[in-house]
Order: C-alpha cells, then sequence, then structure tokens
C-alpha cells in the first residue's frame, strides 16, 4: 500500500433537507479534481469549484433554496452538508496528515489558511470585505460558509486575509487557501498510523 492507495474509499454523503433549503452533497477524497456544482448561487458555485479543484477531490452538490429571500439559508446549509461529509469521509483519520497550511496569493489579496482534522471545531476568521457584495452575493456569507463547514467537518479552522483591495480576490483567496489546505490534511501518509497521541480524533 502507498500514500496514494488508501485501505478504502474515502467518501461522505449528506443530504439536508429543511423548509427553507434541500441539499444533496456528495465527497470523495480520492476521486477529484471533480466538481459538479449546483447551488443557483452563480458566485458560491464557482467557490465550490475552486475547493474541488484545489483540494484535488470529488464535490458534488445540488441545491435548492429560498432564493427569493436571499442567499444566506442556501449558502451554510451547504456549509454544513459539506462539513458533515467531509467529516464522513475522513473517518476514523488513520493515515492522514491532519494538519495543513497554506498562504495563497490571488493578485493583490494574500490570505493564509491553517487547518487541524481535530474532531474539535473552531474557527478564526480574520477577512475584511470593502463592500456588502460581489455582484449580487453577500461578502458576509463567506464567514458564513466558513463557520458551518468548521462546525460539522469538526475541524480547527483559521483563516486570515494579510491584505488586498479586490473583494472578489479575497473571497477567492480564502476558498482557494483553504481547499489546498484541506488537501494536504485529507492526504495519506502514513497508512494506518493514528495522527494523535491521545490514540483517537
Amino acid at each position: 500500500m502507498t500514500p496514494e492507495q488508501p485501505a478504502a474509499p474515502r467518501f461522505g454523503e449528506v443530504t439536508r433537507t429543511t423548509k427553507e433549503t434541500d441539499i444533496a452533497v456528495a465527497v470523495d477524497l480520492d476521486g477529484g479534481p471533480n466538481a459538479d456544482i449546483s447551488t443557483g448561487i452563480g458566485f458560491f458555485d464557482h467557490m465550490l469549484d475552486q475547493i474541488a479543484r484545489h483540494a484535488r477531490i470529488g464535490l458534488r452538490v445540488r441545491a435548492t433554496g429560498d432564493l427569493h429571500i436571499d442567499d444566506h439559508h442556501t449558502v451554510e446549509d451547504v456549509g454544513i452538508a459539506i462539513g458533515k461529509a467531509l467529516d464522513q469521509a475522513v473517518g476514523d483519520k488513520a493515515g492522514i496528515r491532519r494538519y495543513a497550511h497554506s498562504l495563497l496569493p490571488m493578485d493583490e489579496a494574500l490570505t493564509q489558511c491553517a487547518l487541524d482534522l481535530s474532531g474539535r471545531p473552531f474557527l478564526a476568521f480574520r477577512t475584511d470585505f470593502g463592500t456588502p457584495k460581489i455582484g449580487t452575493f453577500d461578502t458576509q456569507l463567506v464567514r458564513e460558509f466558513f463557520t458551518a463547514v468548521a462546525m460539522n467537518g469538526r475541524m480547527t479552522l483559521h483563516i486570515e486575509t494579510l491584505y488586498g483591495e479586490n473583494d472578489h480576490h479575497i473571497a477567492e483567496s480564502c476558498f482557494k487557501a483553504f481547499a489546498r489546505a484541506l488537501g494536504d490534511a485529507v492526504a495519506v501518509v502514513s497508512p494506518g498510523e493514528l495522527p494523535s497521541t491521545k490514540g483517537a480524533l
């Protein structure tokens, strides 16, 4: 067995249906980069595609929501479902790197992300936007998405934009930095070995 050939498929699948949204998400940690995304929110679809491409995972998202109200419920519930699917896919976490970080430039913007697939959910998000919207997308929903992913993926997640001017670039650098760190964290580097002195994660 090599680090490129994990012992079993690492796959997570979650459906979430509420009065506000209907979400289906599938994550394949070894099936990418492969994205099949449809949320009804163009900018958000573009950001989710970045996760699949730069984490080099398979990601399928189908979401319908009350977009006639706003995008909040859909973005948050997709984040919840992706977090839970990621948590399923890593399983007991044996063999994975667990910790990872990325420093990601996007033109004039620079964002760093560090994460730990620790089982202990926490988000530190230090990114400011100059405008309330990118097109029709609320910039405050970037934080809401990562909050939902971190809490439901049971990960410690730190995202900080060091500087930037263009809000599209700032947001995209957050998603890409997260993706790069995630891809490294889920990589199988020591098959069968649990990356913890506690013996459990």
